[in-house]
Order: structure tokens, then C-alpha cells, then sequence
């Protein structure tokens, strides 16, 4: 009897650390599941606020958000949104009367709207490196950012339809003037009025200020600035914007 007595207790006892070492393995695994579930919607929300300019002067991506910012750039969701925001930009040309005078004027940012960094920016684990000025002068000057197709699509349809296209960059024009003309010729761009980099006269300006006063001149030569699109907020804020502006999404860095 105390035999059997000894063996039931022996295996009730097995039996309760068996359910034990199970419920912890499982409790593991769920908590992981947790994690990875309130990472994915920090990094969400993380983006948002990103592109409703709620968060101002952050320089790099956020740790837990490098591959979420990833898979957002080659995964295809970039470029669906890309394309949705140049679709609702086609519609709103489509209402436009244009003049006859040749001073309906549209106005597009480079880096991340014409041309894409991305190849650069795969060795930047997509924004989770400090922004390199000298890691980036080598690859612009290059030559080979290709173009961001939606954009291109857009920029001819802007020239056939007969807007004054402005090319507004915060690229340095002396380091980069020619290599930048031959980039976006390369990828196709041909027609428009003129490219604007930064002069030795705007060198320490933000972008908001420094593309405010250019846009400033073009509407003291005349023109009418119906469309402005850009990556950055700094594109798009300001004055003389422009009657409707639109912004691209990067997640990758932010420009003041």
C-alpha cells in the first residue's frame, strides 16, 4: 500500500511540473508574441506621426523600428502610397485651367521625389545611422540615383500639360550643380524650367527658409505656383507654398 501510495504521489507531482514548465514555455512565447505586437504598433504609430509632422528634429530611426521602416521601403508599401498621393496630384491637375501666358508654375523637390536614395540609405539600415554628409557627397556624386517612377510619370505630365516645372533642391550647388542636371537627365527628366540648388548666399539657412525665398522670387517674376510637392515638411512650409501642396512619405530622415 505505501508503495502504490508513493508512486501515485510521485507521478501527481510529475504531472503538476510537467503543466508548470508548459505553462511557463507558453507564458515565453506569448510574452514574445506581446512584444513583437506593441513593437509593430509603436513603429506604426512611430511613422505616423512622422508624416503628420507631429514629431520634429529626430535624426534617426528608432532601434526597434529598422525593420519596419524596411520592409516599408522595398516591401511595396512605399511605393503603393507614392502612387495613390501622384494619382489624387493628377486628378487635381486635370481641374486646372491653365493660362496662356506661360506662368503657371509647378514645383518639385530632388532628393526623395524626383531621385531616390534608397540604394544609399540600404547601407544606412534605412535611417538608423546619424546622417554622414561625407558618406553622402561620395554617392551623389556619382550620379545614379534612379528616378522614383510615379514622380517621373507626374513631371512629364506636368511639362505636356504646360506648366513651368522649378526643380528645388537643398543640394549644395557647387558641389553638386552638374551632376544633378546629369542625374535627372539620365533618369529621364528633360523639360524643365530650371533646376534651383542652394547658393553660397542661402548656405546655413533651414529649408523652410531657404525654399520660401526662393519660391518668393518666382512669384516676383510672375509666376503662378499651382502645385508644390516634397518629401519633407520643410518643403512645404513657409511662405508662397503654393495653392495645394503634397508630401511624399520618408521615413528615413528629417530635414528642418
Amino acid at each position: 500500500m505505501e508503495t502504490l501510495m508513493f508512486f501515485l504521489l510521485f507521478v501527481m507531482s510529475n504531472m503538476v511540473l510537467s503543466t508548470k514548465l508548459s505553462n511557463d514555455h507558453l507564458s515565453r512565447h506569448s510574452g514574445g508574441g506581446q512584444l513583437v505586437e506593441l513593437s509593430s504598433s509603436y513603429c506604426l504609430s512611430w511613422r505616423l506621426a512622422t508624416e503628420t509632422n507631429n514629431l520634429h528634429g529626430w535624426r534617426t530611426v528608432p532601434i526597434q523600428c529598422l525593420r519596419h521602416v524596411e520592409a516599408y521601403m522595398i516591401r511595396g508599401q512605399y511605393d503603393s502610397d507614392v502612387k495613390l498621393i501622384v494619382d489624387e496630384i493628377r486628378n487635381y491637375i486635370d481641374q486646372l485651367v491653365l493660362s496662356d501666358d506661360g506662368m503657371d508654375a509647378w514645383i518639385l523637390d530632388v532628393d526623395e521625389t524626383c531621385l531616390s536614395n534608397l540604394y544609399y540609405y540600404e547601407g544606412k539600415r534605412f535611417g538608423g545611422d546619424p546622417y554622414d554628409p561625407h558618406a553622402f557627397k561620395e554617392w551623389a556624386l556619382i550620379g545614379i540615383c534612379p528616378a522614383i517612377p510615379s514622380i517621373l510619370g507626374l513631371f512629364r505630365k506636368l511639362v505636356e500639360t504646360g506648366f513651368k516645372v522649378f526643380l528645388i533642391s537643398g543640394r549644395d550647388e557647387t558641389a553638386f550643380g552638374q551632376v544633378t542636371v546629369q542625374n535627372l537627365h539620365l533618369q529621364g527628366f528633360f523639360g524643365f524650367q530650371r533646376l534651383i540648388l542652394r547658393s553660397e548666399a542661402y548656405k546655413g539657412q533651414s529649408g523652410v527658409v531657404y525654399k520660401s525665398e526662393i519660391r518668393r522670387k518666382l512669384m516676383e517674376e510672375g509666376y503662378r505656383i499651382w502645385g508644390n510637392v516634397g518629401d519633407q515638411w520643410s518643403d512645404l512650409h513657409g511662405e508662397f507654398v503654393g495653392n495645394r501642396t503634397f508630401k511624399l512619405p520618408n521615413p528615413m530622415y528629417y530635414v528642418p
